[in-house]
């Protein structure tokens, strides 16, 4: 029961990062679950059953505030599913422990990422009148005037085929490339690239969790729970981010990834010892 319990309350945790942030829940289950017990496969099967109801739940919150680009979330989306294939396939080939010190290295990279653009957006609104500030807001889903339809689909096209073998790899999602990528490759403001990311999740998703299955990698007595909290917390982190600044939406989130990757990546450095 206690495993049970520490494992819905870490499911709801997970869903609320996945909305507020759209880098991907199991950033925080992955690590739990390994705490629990699991072994580093397990650990990475085990949270791909949440991250889809996560990404649902979080992205019909966003549709309602039009924050979704779905041009680029479908491209992104179709282009990484059958690469979340490959990924589940390699991580059964992986020592498992190195699966766990890349998850590390590549949050750590996006919390970073994220901290650099949340000072530099600090910044940029201390130079700006407020007034001028809320009359050159993006509407919900613009894009940058100077990102070209021919510059956008293959930029969409890599960085999908990218978080699908990660998806896979990882079972993280893919988020923990998406948002950066879309923040800084495509220039989404960062609640218009978190609503977009969740949808590429999404279609991910699917093909990274039937892969996981077929191979064995899920154990469902740390999967359940992890469903079961996500979708409560997946539409509380999507209203906290919807009322939330740009800029402080990542300072957070670059705090939060860059602490849970370096906590993350020492306890497994120590245990390949």
């Amino acid at each position: 029961m206690g495993v049970f319990l520490a494992v819905l309350i870490g499911g709801f945790a997970s869903g609320m990062m996945a909305s507020l942030l759209g880098v991907g829940g199991a950033v925080i289950t992955t690590p739990l679950i390994r705490g629990l017990g699991a072994t580093p496969i397990a650990a990475v099967g085990s949270t791909v059953p949440a991250i889809l109801p996560g990404a649902v739940a979080g992205s019909l919150r966003y549709q309602k505030e039009g924050y979704i680009v779905w041009r680029i979330a479908l491209t992104c989306g179709a282009s990484g599913m059958s690469f979340a294939i490959l990924g589940g396939w390699v991580a059964g080939e992986v020592p498992g422990r190195w699966l766990m010190v890349a998850t590390a290295l590549l949050v750590g990279w996006s919390g970073t990422s994220l901290l650099r653009q949340g000072r530099r957006s600090l910044i940029a609104t201390d130079d700006v009148d407020p007034a001028d500030a809320v009359d050159d807001a993006p509407e919900p889903g613009a894009l940058d005037p100077t990102i070209t339809p021919r510059r956008i689909e293959p930029a969409a096209v890599a960085l999908g085929i990218c978080a699908g073998f990660l998806a896979g790899l990882l079972g993280i999602g893919g988020g923990v490339i998406l948002t950066p990528g879309l923040t800084l490759g495509l220039k989404l403001p960062v609640k218009h690239a978190i609503a977009t990311s969740l949808v590429a999740v999404s279609m991910m998703s699917v093909t990274a969790l039937a892969t996981h299955i077929y191979l064995g990698h899920v154990n469902w007595r740390y999967a359940l729970p992890l469903v079961i909290g996500v979708v409560p917390g997946a539409r509380v982190g999507a209203r906290i981010t919807v009322g939330s600044s740009e800029a402080r939406v990542r300072l957070v989130a670059g705090v939060l990834l860059t602490a849970v990757a370096g906590v993350y990546l020492v306890t497994e450095l120590a245990g390949i010892g």
